[in-house]
């Protein structure tokens, strides 16, 4: 793997979970020998497709592969460029209609590595089923983008959520930052306060923490008192931070969602030590922390 060059591009160094990304890819990075550049977009699409562009257009540094999560969409005719050039092209977290038609023209090594997306919502739902018998959901989303994260996870919520609970769905960027907005914003609506919200879900931790903060900042002392008795829960259960959070009590549940870049790095290093084809797509399996069983016996089903 000497002189082995790889970009890891994530999406913003602003949430725990791509964090928990780069550390993944330094600590394969270090034990398999490659050297690697990590960037991020800052939630920015454009900004993204931008840094990749410079980067496969300069030949005199160009690295031998790119590994990206994206912001918005799969990056089609940058992944082109990329393996055009001979750059291999690893996406992370997505399913991609085009992985099979980059295959192709065998250029440059071309993969996935996700996690199962609809398992991690499906499970969420199943953690909404132990928590509340039927009532309102205040459920915080990722950004949108075309068969991405945030879609993926509200499919499968949607599809294992039973009848008896009903969904207010806002928009977040994944950060903390926007969680703790898009409460702000809709505790503004003057029918915030008409809706009797049981529970409040989102698609990750650091949606779920900003949330958690802005009902915290409530003048009302016994409308914040209640708000904070309410259930918080999120999703990417990575350790410091959502699973210590669940352990606090801070959140009353997460999905854990184990990191894809390091084992992008690992397939990516066996595919050139070996020279054969990587797995077109390579899946990682969520689980629930705490288990449902342990939800259902530490917080008895509210009516």
């Amino acid at each position: 793997m000497k002189n082995f060059n790889v970009v890891v591009a994530l999406i913003t160094s602003d949430n725990d979970y791509q964090a928990e990304q780069a550390a993944a890819a330094t600590e394969a990075a270090a034990r398999l020998g490659v050297k690697i550049q990590i960037l991020y977009a800052d939630n920015d699409a454009v900004n993204q497709t931008q840094q990749l562009v410079k980067i496969i257009q300069n030949s005199a540094q160009r690295p031998d592969a790119i590994i990206v999560e994206p912001v918005g969409t799969e990056m089609i005719q940058v992944a082109k460029a990329a393996v055009a050039a001979g750059i291999g092209w690893g996406i992370l977290n997505r399913e991609s209609e085009h992985i099979s038609e980059l295959r192709r023209s065998r250029n440059a090594p071309v993969f996935a590595v996700t996690t199962d997306q609809i398992e991690v919502g499906r499970i969420q739902a199943r953690q909404f089923a132990a928590l509340i018998k039927q009532g309102n959901i205040l459920y915080i989303e990722g950004p949108s983008g075309g068969g991405g994260v945030s879609a993926l996870r509200t499919q499968g919520m949607l599809s294992a959520k039973p009848v008896g609970l009903q969904l207010k769905m806002i928009k977040g960027d994944w950060t903390e930052r926007s969680g703790h907005h898009a409460i702000k914003s809709w505790l503004s609506l003057s029918t915030s306060r008409k809706l009797d919200i049981r529970l409040v879900g989102c698609q990750n931790d650091a949606m779920a923490m900003g949330a958690r903060k802005a009902f915290g900042e409530l003048a009302g002392a016994q409308e914040r008192e209640h708000w904070l008795k309410v259930p918080f829960t999120g999703c990417d259960g990575v350790t410091k931070t959502g699973q210590e959070w669940v352990r606090r009590g801070q959140l009353t549940a997460t999905v854990v969602s184990p990191p894809t870049a390091g084992l992008a790095l690992e397939i990516l290093a066996k595919t050139i030590q070996t020279g054969s084809d990587p797995p077109e797509s390579t899946s990682s399996s969520p689980w629930s922390f705490p288990t449902i069983e342990e939800l259902i016996a530490k917080h008895p089903p509210a009516s």
